[in-house]
């Protein structure tokens, strides 16, 4: 491996790495960023989480008072087995961590199937703010709030954090508010 792969590695700043990536991009959120959202956003008392994976946001929802309705494309043994794409509108706020590789297309039928007002939170690497076409999209349809993580939250492979216990990548949440037309503010969650 050359240095320059090795250092794009350590930084998780591309994927050259060597490992090879959960099939269905099944990376479970640790329950504390939820936590950590949850000490400074407000939701509508319903909420789809529509990635629900083992259910680790849910809970969490659940112990705050938040009615959840989890669902995943794939059963992981909690929530219902449900395609998120076939979904054509939901009357609350969306809250999930997607599949990266598909996460601007989880963003965009999210916002286009919530009521103006509402809210959808995502769970994602910073680096989700680079890229041409996120660029105009994000000028289209601005982050109300992008609240960083300034420690290492963690997002284990199939929900193993007994296996990975610790994270090179620096998470997000960014917070979109259907029909935000102002600023984007930044904000820090620990």
């Amino acid at each position: 491996m050359s240095n320059k792969t090795t250092v794009f590695t350590t930084l998780a700043a591309s994927n050259h790495s060597k490992r090879q990536r959960e099939q269905n991009d099944y990376y479970a959120t640790e329950p504390k960023a939820m936590h950590l959202l949850l000490e400074k956003e407000n939701f509508s008392n319903l909420i789809l989480e529509p990635a629900c994976g083992e259910g680790h946001l849910s809970k969490v929802l659940m112990e705050y008072g938040y009615d959840v309705i989890s669902e995943d494309l794939i059963d992981r043994g909690y929530g219902g087995v449900r395609d998120f794409f076939e979904r054509s509108a939901w009357l609350g706020d969306i809250i999930t961590n997607p599949p990266y590789k598909i996460a601007l297309e989880f963003l965009k039928h999210a916002l286009n199937i919530i009521p103006a007002g509402n809210k959808v939170a995502m769970f994602l690497k910073i680096q989700f703010l680079e890229g041409k076409l996120r660029k105009k999209f994000f000028e289209a349809n601005p982050p109300k709030v992008i609240y960083v993580s300034s420690s290492r939250l963690n997002c284990a492979k199939n929900g193993r954090f007994d296996k990975y216990t610790s994270s090179a990548v620096c998470y997000a949440w960014f917070i979109f508010e259907k029909g935000h037309e102002g600023k984007t503010t930044i904000e820090w969650i620990n």
